[in-house]
């Protein structure tokens, strides 16, 4: 069975959905497929879906990721609002030491915050102490139904796509049933599973992440970050998370409870009338980049590279050479809900409008990092 369309959305986390949910505005004939029989039902779906700013010393992943932040902030008001539950974030420091570095960061905030001493935090319910950042436009996303909203009208398939090739103007994507999907333009949104052409000079890495939906009797109206978040209370669930594993194998080193230490240290930082009461624990893999900026634009043929422009291992500059009409949007890390709406406006812009990626986040800037370290190699085994 061969099934034809303009673009193909292959991942339906949060930047699959999020793409296909900005190409629909266009009225483009659409299909996302995904491995799984739902969206979500990766890294995206277990994740705490917190949307918030960046607090540092400045520099452009804090800018890109502020600007991000504000997009995402007023996109999901806009379109998702029964999903999107704009609380405030009261960000506060992980150490004595940390609070020593609070000073520093305040220039470099997004305008829209107040400061908090201890006592106030205290007033609200946390036991913090040394008080900290509250951002009131911050909040937090419905993970799996906000992803669920945004491809209402789009056509999903359940389709694990195990192969793809181009036949002049057409991608055929296949599975391992026999069938076939062929396109125009596809869009690669798979995560850290990134084996259908060879893109190992973006280098995307796995992360594992755990969130855990607790029952409370009672809880702060606001969430709390440190090195991990409590969220709000909604139907009197609170979301705990999230902890970040780089072991290939979480399981082992969970022991079956990944959100054990978290537990404890949310019973420190929030005052529950009682200990909240675990209602199911959400594990998955979220996928991030070499320098954490996200991953989106077009794709370069690596091997038509490096067999017409074998030079480049030494260090030369060519014309690049990119895969025709192939896309990816992936690498948001843990700042997948806050990343996904500018980067796919940006993306859809890229491929409707002819819009030239921000060099903040095309995959091209990578690749010349690559091929200098292949030149090194090349250098050390001659």
């Amino acid at each position: 069975m061969t099934k034809r369309y303009d673009i193909a959305v292959v991942g339906a986390g949060i930047a699959g959905c999020t793409i296909s949910h900005t190409l629909a505005q266009y009225g483009v004939k659409l299909i996302l497929c995904d491995r799984g029989t739902e969206v979500a039902t990766g890294g995206s779906g277990a994740a705490g879906a917190f949307v918030s700013p960046k607090i540092g010393k400045g520099g452009p992943l804090q800018e890109l990721t502020n600007e991000a932040f504000s997009y995402a902030s007023e996109y999901y008001k806009r379109h998702f609002p029964k999903h999107f539950h704009q609380t405030g974030i009261l960000r506060v420091p992980k150490s004595e030491e940390d609070a020593k570095r609070f000073p520093l960061y305040e220039p470099f905030n997004h305008p829209k915050y107040e400061v908090w001493d201890a006592e106030k935090a205290r007033r609200e319910g946390f036991s913090c102490r040394w008080g900290g950042f509250f951002f009131p436009t911050a909040g937090d996303c419905d993970a799996e139904e906000i992803c669920k909203s945004m491809i209402s009208e789009v056509p999903f398939l359940t389709f694990d796509v195990t192969s793809m090739e181009r036949d002049e103007d057409i991608w055929r994507l296949h599975s391992c049933d026999g069938d076939t999907i062929e396109a125009s333009i596809v869009i690669l949104a798979t995560g850290h599973r990134n084996g259908l052409t060879d893109m190992e000079y973006m280098g995307v890495k796995g992360l594992w992440g755990s969130r855990g939906d607790y029952y409370v009797s009672d809880a702060p109206r606001y969430t709390i970050h440190e090195s991990f978040t409590v969220s709000s209370a909604r139907n009197g669930i609170v979301k705990i998370g999230a902890t970040h594993v780089k072991s290939q194998d979480p399981c082992s080193i969970c022991d079956g409870r990944p959100l054990a230490g978290l537990e404890e240290r949310a019973m420190n930082l929030v005052d529950f009338p009682e200990p909240p009461l675990l209602k199911e624990t959400l594990c998955g893999m979220r996928s991030g980049s070499r320098d954490y900026f996200p991953l989106v634009g077009r794709v370069i043929d690596v091997r038509s590279m490096l067999k017409r422009y074998p030079e480049i291992k030494k260090g030369a500059t060519r014309e690049t050479i990119y895969h025709r009409n192939l896309y990816i949007i992936n690498g948001m890390g843990g700042r997948g809900f806050v990343f996904s709406p500018l980067m796919a406006a940006w993306l859809g812009e890229t491929i409707m409008d002819r819009r030239e990626m921000d060099g903040r986040v095309s995959p091209d800037r990578l690749f010349w990092r690559w091929v200098r370290r292949l030149k090194n190699e090349t250098s050390e085994r001659g």
